[in-house]
């Protein structure tokens, strides 16, 4: 069978009418190409690189710090945390209810996160662990990713919480050293331009990794071994003592190295949460009256001033000395007592009549020079230069009150710092927190002879007769002052007490100096012969031994009181 094939002519105007259809179309497809490819060429590859191009941040790793030894005081450990991008996030219900389950988060608030389209980027969870972030990507859910952060986490934990500091979330610091050190540790974080699919798969670089720079590491001159036996000690005797606070100080006698630096109350800075007034530094930030340890500076002046030796005589008697209005008390009548006597028996009279034999402008140049009033260097946040008045304000009961550690206010750090004359023929030593590589230049305050003077007075403290018999170490010689004092507060003096102690030891070429704050033992004694005088010698007696540092003492030394001795004390 043949088919015929039959050829059927449109009119004219119905061809033209087509022609003209056709040619309205390609000019209206030319013209949309001209329009996105040149007029609003801009507006859409920004849309298409929103969709289909990231800028991912490279953190870079938080540099350590660690102690003299290399030990970790503060480390990051790498951990993930879960985004999502809404414009590409589709979950089925299962889907969502497993996340939610991993996430340990409701539904309805990764729902709403989701349904945010205006946002390409937003955290679902962070900080997570890598085997439960693994666990999300499991869930294969289109638009979630995961990324890789660093969480800080710090092995001393409480112990070194008020040093160290701790991060945010955004690993900057926030407390201490992290905060102080926040450039030098952070190093710099990096970048990478890329194209991802709609699975979210790397397609493309754009341009060349910027890799990121990590942080420096930070070494301290914190021993970690110290620093856990000083709190220890301390933690002992503010329970015992029922205190409200107390803090420690260790440092090296030669260098100023702060071999050990411990507050309480204290928090825990892997989880520094509702931590209030205990992330203070009390060695540092905090100052108080040091009672009877700025004695010792006293007994100085008067010797270098060339009116006194130790073997000069003074009348205490009859345990009182008026000036003006006021009266100050010793603990009792000693009656003539030589400097050397005034320092082991702590008495008010002694001193204050020492102190204002002296120039008030003498007597605060020397307070000056000792850095009382001024900041000690280590530049920790938060630290404090205490009170030291101009001596054009001083009059004579304020002189005398000074010389026996009331109307003047010192941080621990400070009073510790100032023992290092005594330590070292009279040069007071520069404080660290780093540890150092050169030997430090010092200030000449008194001569080696002044130095030597007093620390010989010192040992008279802890030996019968003395204030701190319980400052004692076996096998080593002590030199060391007690102090108690009242806190002042509105209105006057409160009847709350800090007790202290600063001591060195070997007395015979001091290695070490170890000085204890309690504040406010209210367990019935608060003289710093009985509260912080045991932990200086369990502190002193430990380190000294732990460092191998050789005996100056026969093991008998200690010299226990008799049952009916009477126990020597200072007066608050």
């Amino acid at each position: 069978m043949a088919f015929v094939q039959h050829t059927i002519k449109l009119p004219v105007w119905r061809r033209r009418l087509l022609l003209v259809l056709v040619m309205a179309g390609l000019g209206a497809l030319v013209g949309r190409a001209i329009y996105l490819q040149s007029l609003n060429k801009a507006f859409y590859q920004k849309q298409g690189d929103a969709r289909y191009t990231r800028s991912l941040t490279l953190y870079a790793h938080r540099g350590t710090i660690t102690d003299r030894s290399g030990e970790p005081l503060a480390m990051s450990t790498p951990v993930e945390s879960i985004w999502a991008n809404p414009v590409d996030a589709t979950t089925t219900p299962a889907q969502l209810e497993k996340l939610a389950r991993l996430l340990n988060l409701r539904q309805d608030e990764i729902a709403k996160k989701l349904e945010n389209h205006n946002r390409e980027f937003v955290y679902l969870k962070r900080r997570i662990s890598p085997e439960l972030a693994n666990q999300v990507m499991g869930l294969r859910i289109p638009g979630v990713y995961m990324q890789r952060e660093y969480r800080r986490y710090y092995p001393a934990g409480e112990v070194t919480a008020h040093l160290v500091g701790f991060t945010g979330l955004d690993e900057k610091g926030q407390e201490g050293l992290e905060l102080k050190y926040q450039d030098w540790l952070s190093g710099k974080a990096g970048s990478r331009h890329v194209i991802k699919d709609r699975q979210g798969h790397i397609v493309e670089d754009l341009e060349a990794v910027k890799m990121p720079q990590d942080g420096h590491k930070l070494v301290l001159a914190i021993d970690r071994k110290i620093q856990y036996l000083a709190y220890r000690e301390l933690a002992k005797a503010v329970e015992m003592h029922k205190a409200a606070a107390g803090a420690a100080v260790v440092l090296d006698a030669k260098t100023g190295e702060i071999l050990a630096m411990v507050n309480l109350p204290t928090y825990n800075p892997n989880n520094p949460n509702n931590i209030g007034g205990k992330s203070r530094n009390r060695a540092i930030t905090d100052t108080y009256e040091p009672g009877s340890t700025m004695k010792p500076m006293t007994i100085a002046f008067g010797l270098e001033s060339g009116k006194y030796a130790s073997e000069t005589q003074l009348n205490t008697a009859p345990g009182t000395y008026k000036i003006g209005p006021a009266t100050i008390h010793d603990h009792e009548n000693y009656g003539v007592l030589s400097v050397a006597q005034i320092i082991q028996k702590s008495s008010n009279v002694g001193a204050s009549k020492i102190a204002l034999s002296l120039e008030p402008q003498y007597m605060w140049g020397m307070l000056n020079q000792l850095g009382f009033g001024t900041k000690t260097g280590v530049e920790f946040p938060g630290e404090v230069s205490g009170r030291l008045r101009n001596y054009k304000d001083w009059r004579p009961i304020e002189q005398a009150t000074m010389s026996y550690g009331n109307g003047i206010s010192v941080t621990l750090l400070q009073i510790a710092r100032a023992y290092t004359t005594f330590a070292n023929d009279g040069e007071l030593l520069p404080v660290t927190l780093i540890k150092s590589k050169d030997m430090p230049v010092g200030q000449q305050v008194f001569s080696a002879a002044t130095a030597k003077s007093v620390r010989a007075m010192l040992e008279l403290v802890v030996q019968p007769g003395g204030t701190a018999m319980k400052a004692q170490v076996m096998g080593y010689r002590v030199a060391g002052k007690t102090g108690t004092a009242h806190k002042p507060g509105v209105g006057g003096y409160q009847d709350k007490y800090i007790a202290s102690f600063v001591g060195m030891a070997p007395a015979s070429n001091p290695k070490y100096i170890v000085a204890v704050m309690i504040d406010e033992p209210s367990a019935g004694q608060y003289y710093g012969g009985a509260v912080a005088a045991p932990v200086f010698s369990a502190v002193m007696g430990a380190t000294l031994r732990m460092m191998g540092i050789p005996q100056d003492a026969p093991n008998d030394n200690i010299i226990l009181p008799s049952p009916n001795a009477v126990e020597v004390k200072e007066a608050a």
